[in-house]
């Protein structure tokens, strides 16, 4: 009898039935209400949040704040409440612009001129000051970098990548040898250890990020922060390979500490004040309303190039925010008719996501809306309204990214709420782990994901006109739009609507 139970449960694994999931009973509710999302509504959006109008919408200007009050107006009109106990859907952010330093590094007479084999975003400023190389710059309980070693006052030297560990129990190990969540951990530890300063030589963040320096120094601007989270960790420069060598002609292979020479540095950097804003609304639910789904979308772009050409963000991220503005409608209209979420839903429009994810940033780690254990999913919609140049297949598709990295459930849901309404091509390409473009870590879900929130990121892959005054309203898919929105709201639909709320049980 034993051995007729576990084939007849391999034959169910092998025919999909033992892994599929049953929708809540309210699930069919949300046909009707899906069917308000339409293509000509987000048109008529979407022509008007990515005009020349909202110039750009960068973060902490004018046009940014134009598309704030546009979207307050939305929620406003349809009586959907502000999140905020005091009654206001604008969450104030107070940045910092840390404009592009200039200055040099010095090692062994060498000067580098910041952006020549260097690269800093804030000030490193150090007369004779000491560097101590300690490998990966690790610090866990079974591999201690800093083990015997004193960085007090000093500049540490660490490198990309990390030794082979065995996990924690949490899991954290791992991520000393991912390059955001690594890099993080090995400043975070250095500071922690007394240093003063932090140099780190990644040569494919390196190249990767030189990008991004070289087009902040073409338009004079420079990196964002929030305000509240500034410290001295933010004393660091990248380094390139030659600059690496310089330092320390065995960087390479070795991973021994090492005291090496002095340093001086006089890169300056000028900081302005920049406020900002989030918005923020919601729906409280009928039944459980402690428990919070969170729908984001980012409502800035990259402003006016030097020429005065505007970068609209049709798709990047006007697709998302006004399919989020829709999606929030189909809600409120099932309230209004007696079917509403039996979880509270938060329409979450964060700012400066074009400056490191910094809206989504301040919501988590900041001063959260809502308490983060008691928020059960975040859906984060990011360029939905094109079609990837490079993709090979049905047209009628979406990237998914995320969706099973942190809740089985969350992606088995997804998945058959797929299947039973929208039938959309979900693609997982850039969910691989190993993928090149990192996207799981360059949009606003990583924040939720980071604090073991599940999520899923809704994702069309980027093209031609990505970050380019192209990315204009009447090259926008407005039939691809209309369907990967409302395969959002139907399964946002599903995860306020369930029975229990769902699990994340690959939490780190």
């Amino acid at each position: 009898m034993k051995k007729w139970n576990v084939l007849w449960l391999m034959f169910l694994a092998c025919t999909g039935q033992a892994q599929q999931i049953e929708l809540s009973p309210r699930s069919k509710q949300s046909e009707k209400w899906a069917k308000t999302i339409t293509e000509s509504e987000l048109k008529d959006h979407l022509y008007t949040y990515a005009s020349d109008a909202f110039e750009g919408r960068e973060t902490g200007t004018k046009g940014q704040k134009t598309a704030v009050e546009y979207l307050k107006a939305h929620y406003k009109s349809l009586q959907i409440a502000p999140a905020q106990a005091n009654g206001d859907y604008e969450q104030d952010i107070e940045l910092v612009l840390k404009k592009l330093p200039k200055g040099q590094l010095t090692i062994n007479g060498q000067s580098m001129e910041n952006g020549s084999g260097i690269m800093a975003y804030a000030a490193f400023e150090f007369s004779n000051t000491p560097v101590v190389y300690v490998g990966y710059g690790v610090n866990t309980p079974q591999h201690n970098d800093y083990q015997g070693v004193d960085v007090r006052g000093k500049i540490v030297l660490a490198k990309a990548g990390a030794p082979m560990l065995p996990a924690l129990a949490d899991g954290s190990t791992n991520d000393w040898a991912k390059q955001s969540e690594g890099l993080e951990r090995k400043q975070k530890a250095a500071f922690e250890q007394g240093a003063v300063g932090f140099i780190y030589w990644d040569e494919a963040a390196f190249a990767r990020l030189k990008r991004r320096f070289d087009y902040m120094k073409q338009n004079d601007s420079g990196r964002m922060s929030i305000k509240a989270l500034e410290s001295q960790a933010s004393a660091m420069v990248y380094v390139d390979q030659a600059t690496a060598l310089l330092l320390h002609p065995s960087i390479a292979e070795s991973a021994e500490a090492t005291v090496l020479g002095s340093v001086e540095a006089g890169i300056k950097s000028e900081d302005l004040p920049i406020d900002s804003e989030n918005v923020v609304a919601f729906i409280p639910g009928s039944e459980f309303p402690e428990q919070y789904v969170v729908i984001s979308s980012h409502l800035d772009h990259v402003g006016v190039l030097a020429d005065g050409s505007v970068n609209n963000g049709a798709d990047d991220d006007g697709s998302g925010s006004v399919a989020l503005l829709e999606i929030a409608e189909a809600f409120k209209l099932a309230s209004d008719a007696g079917q509403g979420p039996r979880r509270s839903v938060v329409f979450l429009h964060v700012t400066g996501e074009e400056k490191g994810l910094l809206g989504s940033q301040y919501y988590t780690d900041v001063a959260p809306v809502f308490p983060l254990n008691k928020t059960i999913a975040n859906l984060n919609i990011d360029m939905i309204g094109r079609i990837d140049p490079e993709r090979k297949g049905d047209r009628n598709y979406v990237y998914l990214i995320g969706s099973d990295k942190l809740s089985t459930e969350l992606h088995e849901l997804s998945e058959a709420v797929n299947k039973k309404f929208m039938g959309i091509e979900l693609d997982y390409t850039y969910n691989d782990e190993n993928d090149p473009n990192r996207f799981y870590y360059r949009s606003d879900h990583y924040n939720f994901a980071k604090n073991n929130i599940p999520i899923i990121f809704y994702f069309n892959g980027t093209h031609e006109d990505y970050h380019k005054p192209s990315d204009t309203p009447d090259k926008i898919n407005y039939d691809l739009l209309t369907n990967r929105t409302r395969l959002v709201f139907h399964t946002a639909w599903e995860v306020a609507n369930r029975d229990k709320a769902i699990a994340a049980d690959k939490a780190q």
